[in-house]
C-alpha cells in the first residue's frame, strides 16, 4: 500500500508543471494547468471550466453516440457535433425517397424534428480520483494476477457503493496511467436525442476520403440534434410528449473570429493514445497490425465503394459503415508513415535505455522497475504471430462478413422468447445489409485469408478442401445460396418457426463457429503474454514518474472527458512550403471537381451565395467567409465533434481531425506539426442560416 501512496504524491508532484502535449483532467486544472492557461491568455478560472458544486463548462459538454463529443449551445438542449459524428444516425433516417445523406435535412420548427432511435447522449456529472480506494490496498510487490484480483474486487466494490448513492446513474471507473491511478464517473444518459439539421454530403464531407486528415480542408463538418427529456427535465425513452432538455450550462457562441496566436482550448472526450507504447510494441505495429488493417479494409472497401457508386440504395445502406472503416483504415497509413518519417521507435528506444540504466541503479529487484521492459519484450515476442492471426479473423470474418453477425447470434439462442421484438431488431439490421454486396465481400476474405494467414480456421480442409476441391469462390457461393440468414424472408420466417437444429445446420453457421474456434484458442493462448505485458507497461510507466518527478504526465486517453490548450497556428509541413491557419470559401469554389463528383461537388445555392457573396455577418475582417482553422491542441479520435473555444470559453469551431503530417501523434506528440482541424463556427452558422434558411434556430443561441 505504502509503494502505491507514494507514486500518488509523485503524480501530483508532477502536476505543477505543465506542456503543450497533455489531455488534462479537469479535476487538477487549478492545481497543474490554471497558471500556464493564464499566461497563454485565457480568461477563466478553473472553477468556470469544472466545479464540484456548481455549474461550469464541463456541463455543456457530452458523449456523443457511442464515440464522439457534443456540446449543448442553447438553453433548450440545442447540440453541436460533426457531419460524421451524426452520419449513422443521419443515414439511418435515410431513404432512396428521403436522402438525407445526400440532400441535407433541416427542420423549420421543433415540431419537425426527427428521433433517432438508438442514438444516446451521456453528461458526466461528476469526476471523482479513487486511487486510494482501487489500488490503496495493493501490495507493492504484487503480481499482475494479483494486482487484477484486488482491484477488481474494489472496482466491484465501489461502483455498486456509488450506485447507492446516485441512483439512475450510470458509474464508470476507470484506470489511467497503466492502472497506476484510477477516476470514477457518475453519467447521467438521454436516450431521447432528435436529428435537427444537417448539411448534404456535398457540405459535411466535402472532400471525402481524399482530404480525410488534410490540410487545407474546406470541410462544413457539423450536424445539429437536440436532446429531450422528460417533463422533470430527467431522462426519459422516447415519447411525442417529451420536451426539449433544460440545459443549466450552455455554450455562448462567439463570432469574433480567431487570429494567429490567439488562444483555443478544447474539452471533449479522446478515445484512444498510445504514448507509452515502446519500441517492441511501435515495431509491432509498423510490420504486422497497421499493414494487416490497411491491406484487409481496402480490399473490403474497394468492395464496398464500387456497389455504392452502382446504386442509390446500396450508397445509403453502407455510407455509415464505409466511412467508419475507411477513416481508421487511412489513420493507419498515416499514423506509419508518421512514426516511421519522424524516427519515433529510435526516440523511444532511447527512452527506454535511460529508463532501464535508472531502474537498475535506483531501485530493488522486487519492485519491478528492473523487470519491466523486458517483460514487455517477452511479451510481444510472444503474442506476435498469434495476435496476427486473431486481427485476420476479427478483421476479414467477424467484421468482414456481415453475415457472421446474425448467424451467430442466433447460434448461441436455444429458443426466441421475444419474437416480435426479434424480429424488429433483425428488420432494422436487414436495412442496412445487401447480400450480394456481403457475398462479394465474403469471396474476397476467404481468398486473402488463406493467402496470407498462417493458421486457418478449421472450414478451409475440413470443407472447402474436401467438398469444393478449395475453391472458396464455390463454398461461399454455396453458403449464401443456402443459408437462412442471406435474407430477411428466410430469417424471418425461422423467427416464426424456430428450431435450433435448424441454425445448428446452416453453413453460415459452421463457417463462423469454425472462426470463433480458433479465434478462441488463439486469444486464450494469449493470456499469459497479455498479463506479463500489462504488468511490464504498468512498472514501466510507474517507473518513468518517478525517475522524472518533475515533469508533466498526462495519462493516455480513455475516452474520459479531458481538456488540451494551446494556439491558433499555421505550420510548415514541408522545406519551403507555410500553410495559413485557416481555409475560405474561396477554397471550395476552387476545389469542386466534375470529374470526382462524389467527393468535390459543390451545391448549385452556395456557389450563389459565393457569386453574389452574401456572407452577411460571418465574414471575416477581409470580407471572405471563414470555413476552418488550425490549433496545436492534443487531440485524438472521440474528440471528433468537440467545441473549439476561446479564452473566454466562447464557441468558435468544432473539431473535425487532425493533419497528415503529425499521425504518428497517438504514439508521440509533436509539437511543431501536430494541429488540431476545426470548422469555423461562423461557416457554421452561416450555413444554417443562408444556406438552410434555418435561421431560426440561431434564435435560441447567445452569440457575441
Amino acid at each position: 500500500m505504502k509503494k502505491f501512496l507514494l507514486l500518488i504524491a509523485a503524480v501530483s508532484v508532477s502536476f505543477s508543471a505543465a506542456a503543450d502535449e497533455g489531455m488534462w483532467m479537469l479535476p487538477y486544472l487549478q492545481k497543474m494547468n490554471i497558471r500556464n492557461m493564464k499566461m497563454r491568455g485565457c480568461k477563466l478560472s478553473a472553477e468556470d471550466i469544472y466545479s464540484v458544486n456548481k455549474s461550469s463548462l464541463k456541463d455543456a459538454i457530452v458523449i456523443f453516440g457511442g464515440g464522439c463529443t457534443g456540446e449543448i449551445v442553447s438553453p433548450e438542449g440545442l447540440l453541436f457535433t460533426n457531419h460524421h459524428c451524426g452520419f449513422g444516425a443521419i443515414q439511418a433516417l435515410s431513404s432512396v425517397e428521403h436522402d438525407y445523406l445526400k440532400n441535407g435535412f433541416w427542420a423549420m420548427s421543433q415540431a419537425e424534428e426527427l428521433p433517432a432511435p438508438g442514438l444516446s447522449v451521456r453528461f458526466i456529472r461528476k469526476i471523482m480520483d479513487v486511487t486510494p480506494e482501487i489500488v490503496g490496498n495493493v501490495p507493492s510487490v504484487a503480481g499482475q494476477q494479483e494486482y487484477r484480483e484486488i482491484t477488481g474486487e474494489n472496482i466491484k466494490a465501489l461502483t455498486e457503493k456509488l450506485q447507492g448513492e446516485y441512483p439512475g446513474m450510470e458509474i464508470d471507473v476507470k484506470p489511467f496511467f497503466e492502472g497506476n491511478q484510477y477516476f470514477a464517473f457518475v453519467i447521467e444518459r438521454f436516450t431521447d436525442v432528435r436529428l435537427v439539421g444537417a448539411p448534404p454530403q456535398s457540405i459535411g464531407k466535402f472532400g471525402g476520403d481524399t482530404d480525410n486528415w488534410m490540410w487545407p480542408r474546406h470541410t462544413g463538418d457539423f450536424s445539429i440534434f437536440r436532446v429531450y427529456a422528460g417533463p422533470d427535465n430527467k431522462p426519459a425513452d422516447y415519447s411525442p410528449e417529451n420536451k426539449p432538455y433544460k440545459a443549466e450550462k450552455f455554450l455562448k457562441v462567439s463570432l469574433g473570429g480567431v487570429e494567429e496566436n490567439d488562444f483555443a482550448m478544447i474539452m471533449g472526450f479522446p478515445g484512444s493514445t498510445q504514448r507509452y507504447a515502446t519500441s517492441y510494441e511501435i515495431d509491432n505495429m509498423l510490420r504486422v497490425s497497421n499493414p494487416q488493417r490497411i491491406f484487409i479494409r481496402g480490399e473490403r472497401q474497394a468492395i464496398l465503394w464500387d456497389d455504392m457508386l452502382a446504386s442509390d440504395k446500396v450508397r445509403i445502406q453502407y455510407a455509415s459503415k464505409y466511412a467508419q472503416s475507411s477513416n481508421y483504415w487511412k489513420n493507419s497509413i498515416g499514423m506509419s508513415r508518421g512514426i516511421e518519417k519522424l524516427n519515433v521507435k529510435a526516440r523511444k528506444q532511447a527512452q527506454e535505455e535511460s529508463f532501464q540504466r535508472w531502474a537498475e541503479g535506483n531501485s530493488l529487484p522486487e519492485e519491478g522497475y528492473v523487470d519491466a521492459l523486458p517483460k514487455i519484450c517477452e511479451a510481444c515476442k510472444a503474442m506476435e504471430e498469434p495476435a496476427a492471426v486473431l486481427q485476420y479473423l476479427s478483421e476479414a470474418f467477424l467484421r468482414g462478413i456481415e453475415l457472421l453477425a446474425p448467424a451467430m447470434t442466433f447460434a448461441r439462442s436455444s429458443e426466441i422468447k421475444n419474437p416480435e421484438k426479434t424480429k424488429k431488431v433483425m428488420s432494422d439490421w436487414y436495412g442496412d445489409y445487401n447480400a450480394p454486396t456481403d457475398r462479394k465481400v465474403a469471396k474476397r476474405m476467404l481468398r486473402i485469408a488463406r493467402e496470407n494467414m498462417k493458421t486457418l480456421p478449421s472450414f478451409y480442409t475440413e470443407i472447402v478442401d474436401k467438398e469444393f476441391g478449395g475453391d472458396t469462390d464455390a463454398y461461399a457461393d454455396y453458403v449464401y445460396d443456402h443459408s437462412i440468414f442471406a435474407s430477411e424472408e428466410s430469417l424471418m420466417a425461422l423467427i416464426d418457426d424456430f428450431s435450433s437444429e435448424k441454425v445448428a445446420a446452416d453453413p453460415a453457421v459452421a463457417l463462423g463457429k469454425s472462426v470463433l474456434e480458433l479465434y478462441e484458442k488463439l486469444a486464450a493462448e494469449c493470456k499469459g503474454a497479455e498479463k506479463k505485458l500489462a504488468e511490464g507497461r504498468r512498472k514501466y510507466v510507474a517507473g518513468l514518474m518517478i525517475q522524472q518527478p518533475d515533469k508533466a504526465w498526462a495519462a493516455d486517453a480513455n475516452f474520459t472527458l479531458r481538456l488540451t490548450y494551446g494556439r491558433v497556428l499555421p505550420y510548415d509541413p514541408a522545406d519551403g512550403i507555410r500553410y495559413n491557419h485557416y481555409t475560405t470559401l474561396k477554397g471550395v469554389m476552387e476545389k469542386e471537381d466534375p470529374k470526382n463528383p462524389a467527393e468535390f461537388t459543390v451545391p448549385e445555392k452556395l456557389k450563389e451565395l459565393y457569386r453574389l457573396r452574401d456572407f452577411g455577418r460571418y465574414a471575416d475582417k477581409n470580407g471572405e467567409l471563414p470555413v476552418a482553422f488550425l490549433a496545436d491542441c492534443d487531440i485524438t479520435g472521440g474528440n471528433s465533434g468537440s467545441p473549439v473555444l476561446n479564452a473566454r470559453g466562447e464557441l468558435i469551431g468544432l473539431a473535425f481531425d487532425g493533419n497528415w503530417e503529425a499521425m504518428s501523434g497517438d504514439v508521440a506528440f509533436e509539437p511543431e506539426l501536430q494541429r488540431t482541424i476545426a470548422v469555423d463556427v461562423r461557416y457554421v452558422l452561416f450555413i444554417v442560416d443562408k444556406f438552410a434558411g434555418a435561421g431560426w434556430l440561431l434564435d435560441e443561441l447567445q452569440i457575441k
